[in-house]
């Protein structure tokens, strides 16, 4: 297992044990060493979302499905992302967005 799944292993249980703080803070560590590391934006993704700070966790899920277009569980995870997003903020533009992504997600899986 290379260095930087390791790293994400010991994120992921700080995300389990609730370290939200400290699980950013390695997540943020590892896509300083790979910008590119999906599972990274997806995790920032979830547990900005869990602190509510749902700019930042749309940033990264957006980057991760920019990072991997074919990919329907990018999708479907920003499309949770957005739904998290409005329950949080109650701003409007956040339900086409997670229509929009869902759609997207299904034509994706349809193809498969």
């Amino acid at each position: 297992m290379s260095d930087i799944h390791s790293q994400y292993n010991d994120v992921e249980k700080l995300i389990d044990d609730e370290k939200f703080s400290e699980a950013i803070d390695g997540l943020n560590s590892i896509l300083q060493e790979d910008d590119s590391f999906v599972l990274g934006h997806l995790a920032l993704a979830r547990v900005y979302t869990k602190t509510g700070q749902h700019d930042e966790a749309i940033r990264h899920g957006e980057k991760a499905c920019e990072l991997e277009p074919n990919d329907p569980f990018n999708f479907t995870a920003m499309s949770v992302t957005y739904q998290r997003a409005w329950a949080g903020t109650q701003e409007q533009q956040y339900i086409a967005k997670a229509e929009d992504a869902m759609a997207k997600a299904q034509m994706l899986q349809s193809q498969s």
